[in-house]
């Protein structure tokens, strides 16, 4: 046994706002630990058979959101792998509960300067266009914080590379799951 094998035994679902890394962050930390990643944005354009700016335009956030629930579900039956969440995925009351029930979570929390300038680089994210970054990720913030703040763990990430960021998550879920050994 290894020291990360306690690591391995439930889903880690990565959530926080758009461009804190849950992705990049994920795929890193799949790898650390030897397991599957799956982002649930990747996961729901699949299932929807379209991208998700297409998914917003045509059908509406609502009938996103119920996508990403059922999507992110389905993906927390599965053997434990690293879950990237959509930013307001874990904002869904049910969505939460699922994952608090099938998963460990993991707050990632970035300084919102940070964040606006990582966003403004892609133009791929439906909640930005025509706006201005920091003022969309500073309404997310006040409108998210409290639900992301039931996450099983925070991570307070900075401005820091992704394999530093990786080790601080895998610090933070060893002592939780220390404490909590279910």
């Amino acid at each position: 046994m290894d020291r990360f094998d306690p690591l391995r035994r439930r889903t880690i679902a990565l959530v926080g706002l758009m461009g804190v890394g849950k992705s990049s962050v994920g795929r890193r930390l799949a790898s650390a630990l030897s397991l599957p990643f799956r982002d649930a944005d990747v996961e729901v354009e699949t299932a929807a058979g379209r991208s998700i700016p297409d998914i917003f335009a045509e059908l509406g956030e609502p009938a996103f959101r119920e996508g990403e629930r059922r999507v992110i579900a389905r993906l927390l039956d599965q053997p434990p792998h690293i879950l990237a969440t959509g930013g307001g995925a874990f904002v869904n009351d049910e969505t939460r509960s699922l994952i608090k029930a099938k998963a460990v979570s993991v707050w990632l929390k970035a300084d919102l300067d940070v964040l606006a300038r990582r966003v403004a680089r892609k133009d791929n994210r439906p909640l930005l266009t025509g706006k201005d970054p920091l003022d969309v990720l500073k309404a997310q913030a006040e409108a998210r914080y409290p639900s992301y703040a039931e996450a099983d763990v925070t991570v307070e990430t900075g401005d820091s590379a992704h394999h530093v960021t990786v080790d601080q998550v895998i610090r933070a879920l060893s002592a939780y799951l220390e404490e909590h050994p279910s």
